[in-house]
């Protein structure tokens, strides 16, 4: 019975440490959601309509880099409207 008690005890034990580093190592507030990384592609054109897809990489608001894919280039004609708003166009990181 002793031994029964001395078990339970210990487990019991175990897991209020066990929430207690988890609570500790973790950071549950906004702040984890304020230094958000993330990259997405977008075509980027010149007055030309000469237009080039770059990899935007930000962090919350902040543009980090813009780095030009490679290929990812296309002339379009003279005639041409980009159908994006001006908020769409200029707009790079949220």
């Amino acid at each position: 019975m002793k031994k029964r008690i001395i078990f339970a005890l210990i487990a019991v034990l175990l897991v209020l440490v066990g929430i207690l580093f988890f609570y500790l190592s973790t950071n549950i507030t906004g702040e984890t959601i304020k230094e958000y990384s993330y990259s997405y592609t977008k075509a980027i054109c010149n007055e030309t309509h000469y237009c080039q897809d770059y990899e935007i990489r930000c962090e919350g608001n902040k543009t980090i880099s813009q780095n030009p894919i490679s290929g990812a280039v296309i002339q379009n004609p003279n005639n041409w409207r980009d159908p994006r708003d001006e908020e769409s166009i200029n707009k790079l990181c949220d």
